[in-house]
């Protein structure tokens, strides 16, 4: 029965600290670029699109193909980025291992 009351404190605790990673979140952010950091993207913890800076040199009405492409490429670059981050801070609630089902539910 002890073991039983150990293994849920410690579940609710790190619930908790899941929780309170999850609201220092919003504030970690990834930047992705693409042609070469002609396109940039950030994005926030949360998988949000914060900024987006785009250089005038790409922009070019006759090939709005090719700047779609970049943007989908940094897009794409930023959330592998802020995913390793959100791993690494995934590490230090769990001690590094890895804890099937344990996901962020963002």
């Amino acid at each position: 029965m002890a073991f039983n009351m150990n293994f849920l404190k410690q579940a609710q605790e790190l619930q908790e600290k899941i929780k309170k990673m999850q609201e220092e979140l919003v504030n970690k952010t990834a930047t992705g670029s693409a042609g070469g950091d002609m396109v940039r993207v950030t994005v926030n913890g949360k998988h949000e699109v914060i900024d987006i800076k785009i250089s005038k040199e790409v922009v070019d009405p006759e090939d709005i193909q090719m700047l779609e492409d970049l943007i989908v490429a940094a897009v794409n670059d930023a959330m592998r980025k802020i995913e390793e981050i959100i791993k690494e801070e995934m590490a230090k609630l769990t001690g590094g291992f890895n804890i099937p089902g344990l996901e962020l539910p963002f």
